[in-house]
């Protein structure tokens, strides 16, 4: 029996029923396959080309025979450069691909590279806005150096998102209102990741490209199920009557809602979430921003909310404005609350070493970094190396674990403002050392160093 393999991160791994309202779009594949294909998901959550390739592949490849087909569903966890444990520069990444090629390739099976589906967001003219940061067209760079099978599930997703529309492309993501699902009592915005009906649509796109492919063996997917499905109603939020109304209302009953996060005032992305609490009698919340209205959510019986606009909100500055619904009836007062929204974050300040200098193989940066900077992550030849916390005042400072080795290096320093990054700033350095193959060295090697400040001798040229 012929495999469908799926390797990837949460996106594509199956869910069980516990864990709704989310799915993944591999746990759909075998309904578009035709019959006497085996599917086999291993996607996991977080997984990337580097931890699959590291801890599993190897077991993969033993599985595999000829014919078998592998779908990569990789480029969404490892384009985040704050997290260093998942982070593929994007030479990195493709490299990985490349071998995942090759591998699959020399066992007689069929590599799939696949890109990462696009998230629900969308700009203020509603077209999708790009979040992937270029992720994409990586994969497909290693699909056209390798000759691999190549599908475009950014953009054939892209497509599906922009018919869909902002008001109902929410409602095939893990996307819920406060009170609306028990898993979640407190809501869920999550727009990378689908729900049930999400991942199955997304599966028969997927199933359809590879259909449609000539280099996938004619009769692995079943046409009949092809057949596109209803699309999901709008999110209850577009559907409101007269919502501008709320705001000019004579009579007002309860109290005002109160926002929680952001605080006042505060420098967000233009994804920023809005939670808060609201009046025991309120059960729906209105958002406004200059008189429009501009979305709404239930307020579960706590009395919290959660809310966030699919649409991105473009910098600058801005009041958003609420007005609760009261079960009983009458509108409560309006709450205000004043943002600044960044789309771009300026690069960190590296105050030393300075460029060009010589430093001792365990040099310390440091610097400063803009106002709401939380990490400035460093790379070498765009590999993250490492990561500091910026202090209150701005400042931040890091040393490598390991010493530098004699010579020239280049370090890049880069800022971390919610999900935004700065460009580089590099910085030369040149490190001062004892040569590899130096007496000092090669004289006192008969012995393992037995620490990193050893003080027996000789001196084995390290520092």
């Amino acid at each position: 029996m012929p495999k469908f393999c799926i390797l990837g991160a949460s996106v594509a791994k199956s869910r069980k029923t516990a864990e709704g309202p989310i799915a993944g779009w591999g746990q759909y594949m075998s309904e578009f396959l035709a019959p006497g294909w085996e599917v086999r998901n291993f996607a996991r959550d977080a997984m990337t080309a580097r931890t699959y390739f590291t801890d599993r592949f190897a077991t993969l490849l033993n599985l595999l025979e000829p014919g078998d087909i592998v779908a990569l569903d990789f480029g969404g966890v490892e384009q985040r450069i704050n997290v260093p444990l998942r982070y593929h520069g994007k030479r990195e990444f493709k490299e990985f691909l490349k071998l995942y090629v090759e591998g699959i390739r020399a066992q007689g099976a069929i590599p799939v590279l696949l890109t990462p589906c696009a998230r629900c967001a969308f700009d203020v003219r509603g077209q999708v806005s790009d979040t992937r940061d270029g992720y994409p067209e990586v994969t497909r760079e290693a699909a056209v150096e390798t000759g691999a099978v190549f599908v475009d599930m950014n953009a054939h997703t892209g497509r599906l998102l922009q018919e869909l529309g902002p008001a109902r492309a929410k409602q095939y993501y893990r996307w819920i209102d406060a009170g609306e699902h028990p898993l979640h009592p407190d809501g869920m915005i999550d727009s990378t990741h689908f729900n049930h009906a999400g991942a199955r649509e997304v599966a028969r796109i997927l199933a359809s490209a590879l259909e449609s492919n000539p280099d996938i063996p004619a009769g692995t997917v079943d046409k009949a199920t092809l057949v596109p499905g209803d699309y999901p109603p709008p999110a209850p939020e577009f559907t409101v009557v007269s919502p501008e109304s709320a705001l000019y209302a004579t009579d007002r009953v309860g109290t005002a809602p109160v926002f929680t996060s952001p605080g006042p005032d505060r420098a967000v992305s233009g994804l920023q979430k809005f939670t808060g609490n609201a009046g025991p009698d309120t059960g729906y919340l209105l958002f406004f921003s200059q008189g429009a209205y501009i979305g709404g959510t239930a307020v579960n019986e706590q009395g919290r909310f959660l809310w966030r606009r699919t649409m991105v909100w473009p910098a600058g500055e801005h009041t958003v404005q609420a007005v609760g619904i009261a079960r009983s009836g009458g509108v409560t007062p309006i709450a205000s609350l004043r943002f600044e929204v960044r789309d771009h974050v300026a690069p960190p300040v590296v105050a030393a070493p300075k460029s060009g200098a010589w430093v001792n193989p365990r040099p310390r940066f440091n610097g400063t970094a803009a106002p709401g900077v939380t990490k400035v992550m460093a790379l070498e030849g765009e590999r993250l190396i490492g990561e500091a916390v910026v202090a209150e005042d701005g400042t931040w400072s890091m040393r490598h674990p390991h010493s530098w080795r004699p010579g020239a290096h280049r370090v890049e320093f880069v800022s971390i403002f919610s999900a935004l990054h700065s460009t580089a700033t590099p910085v030369d350095i040149r490190v001062l050392g004892v040569p590899e193959d130096s007496f000092l060295r090669t004289s006192a090697g008969a012995r393992d160093r037995c620490g990193d400040k050893c003080d027996h001798y000789p001196f084995d040229g390290r520092w």
